[in-house]
């Protein structure tokens, strides 16, 4: 599969963030009092492509509002890092320490998780896509070593605490995208990166099928995830330090999470 990124979703994230900084200089020096230094203000650099209270934008960029802490502070360190390679983010991160790193996951983890406006992108699939799709997304496909989405992204596919994000309500191309990233080796997790190894299985047909069941599905109300569990993962995944993952360590309160 080729992965493809327009442009306009590379430098779009850099232009906001210029015009933000442009726009706090010039009200700066008209203002009789500095701007609030807050989590919030600082984080509208985030809003022209995840929306203004990282809702995403239900075209490609993804939902951050109630997203598990750990799944945010592992992506943010993985786009530092440049294990996941997406030019925009690896630029915005490249100087952030952990600590703040930390601050920014736990912002857009304790948003309220909301809906987009309108439904998410999605593509035209065939019934029989679309069942395949449905096949791979709730049951998996055993004889191929392919684990159900939902033996991990809960079956409500709403993620669970503290690491696992939820993948319902997210367009049917930013989906495709990281399943294909995966699968190529643009993004990485934490090895043993269990994503990377479900994807290397997938064929082109599988990741467009259950990309757009996933896309069509409707969006639950509650987009919470789901609390933390020591019921085994059917892989073992290196960013999961907190859930039985493959019949070993048990969970651990979200509160003692760290990453590593």
């Amino acid at each position: 599969m080729e992965l493809r990124v327009s442009p306009r979703r590379i430098f779009r994230p850099l232009l906001a963030l210029l015009l933000f900084s442009s726009a706090n200089i010039l009200s700066g020096a008209h203002a009789q009092t500095p701007a609030p230094d807050t989590m919030a203000a600082r984080m509208m650099g985030c809003a022209a492509c995840h929306g203004a209270k990282g809702e995403g934008n239900g075209a490609y960029f993804p939902r951050l509002a109630g997203q598990p802490p750990d799944y945010l502070f592992h992506q943010l360190q993985a786009f530092r890092g440049e294990h996941r390679k997406y030019p925009a983010m690896n630029y915005l991160t490249s100087y952030l320490t952990d600590d703040y790193l930390h601050e920014i996951a736990a912002y857009f983890s304790a948003q309220k998780p909301v809906v987009p406006a309108g439904k998410p992108a999605t593509a035209v699939a065939t019934a029989a896509v679309l069942e395949r799709g449905r096949t791979l997304a709730t049951l998996g496909d055993a004889a191929r070593g392919i684990p159900a989405c939902a033996s991990c992204h809960t079956a409500s596919f709403t993620g669970r605490l503290p690491g696992i994000p939820g993948i319902i309500g997210l367009p049917h191309d930013y989906l495709s995208a990281q399943l294909g990233a995966f699968r190529t080796g643009v993004r990485h997790a934490i090895a043993p990166d269990c994503m990377q190894q479900v994807a290397l299985k997938l064929s082109d047909t599988d990741i467009g099928a259950v990309s757009a069941w996933l896309s069509a599905q409707p969006v639950p109300r509650d987009l919470s995830p789901a609390p933390a569990s020591a019921e085994a993962l059917p892989l073992a995944c290196g960013s999961q330090t907190d859930g039985q993952t493959d019949g070993q360590a048990a969970a651990r309160p979200a509160a003692q999470a760290r990453p590593r």
